[in-house]
């Protein structure tokens, strides 16, 4: 992977991270579609830039994440968190298994898409108008419809979205919600990828952060990665909540079935020329 290459990955990732589209299905084509070999570093390197997209959110709702007065806030967020840890987990090989099959990720885009077309009918009259009014409970079943992006292709905010407004929060404060839970899910994810998690180099196990160590070019790259991601997530979610206020999420789900259709295409019959 060159420079220009993880650039244009992590405005993919700034853009599409709190996107209902699946920032991991669109990271792996166009890893592809630019000839990128999908070597662990680049793995990594996936996994790894959310990081910059995460503190988008901290900076943008910065009064949240550090009013320490409100302990309740923390509360739901840590027990929304838990499922996804839990079982990210125990199905973490299951998932890179799937992150090297493109074609049921596109798939998965376009069935999800459908999903969309029809969603805020499906959810409708909300009755939890501000995040403060989002009980425990309610936070904890949030996370669990969250794990749905286990599957590459779902997205992470799509499914928390969906868990949020059939927890009756309306769509606002669903992809609010949605934004908040995405700093422990992915700092969660950042942390086993470049300390817990083992990678192999060469024939040789190593840790992700000695696998950043070993190589100058690599560190560039995962410290401008998450930059470039930070400053384009920062608009990206400025402008979503603005559009899921006029319009919903039917514009999605459109852009979900042309996208994940044409990449089926590519994916069944250019690869195979």
């Amino acid at each position: 992977m060159n420079t220009l290459e993880a650039i244009i990955i992590a405005i993919v990732e700034g853009l599409t991270e709190y996107l209902p589209v699946s920032s991991t299905a669109h990271m792996i084509f166009t890893s592809s579609i630019l000839g990128i070999q999908e070597d662990n570093f680049v793995k990594m390197f996936e996994y790894c830039i959310q990081l910059g997209a995460i503190l988008a959110v901290v900076v943008l709702y910065w009064k949240k994440f550090f009013d320490f007065k409100r302990f309740n806030f923390y509360l739901k967020l840590m027990g929304a968190v838990i499922p996804a840890l839990i079982l990210g987990k125990l199905f973490n090989e299951k998932i890179d298994a799937v992150l090297e099959k493109p074609i049921p990720i596109a798939i998965v885009l376009v069935l999800g898409g459908i999903v969309l077309l029809f969603i805020d009918r499906f959810f409708k009259n909300p009755t939890i108008l501000k995040e403060e009014d989002i009980s425990i409970k309610q936070a904890i079943i949030i996370g669990f419809w969250q794990c749905l992006a286990m599957m590459p292709g779902t997205s992470r905010s799509a499914a928390s979205i969906i868990g949020g407004m059939q927890q009756k929060l309306s769509r606002e404060v669903a992809a609010e919600f949605s934004f908040f839970l995405a700093v422990p899910t992915m700092l969660a994810v950042t942390v086993y990828s470049l300390t817990l998690k083992t990678w192999d180099e060469n024939g040789i196990s190593m840790k992700g952060y000695e696998l950043l160590a070993s190589n100058s070019h690599q560190m560039w790259l995962f410290i401008l990665g998450n930059l470039v991601a930070f400053v384009v997530a920062i608009f990206a979610i400025k402008f979503f909540v603005e559009v899921i206020k006029k319009y919903g999420f039917r514009i999605w789900g459109w852009y979900r079935i042309i996208i994940g259709s044409l990449l089926l295409l590519y994916f069944i019959f250019y690869q195979k020329a």
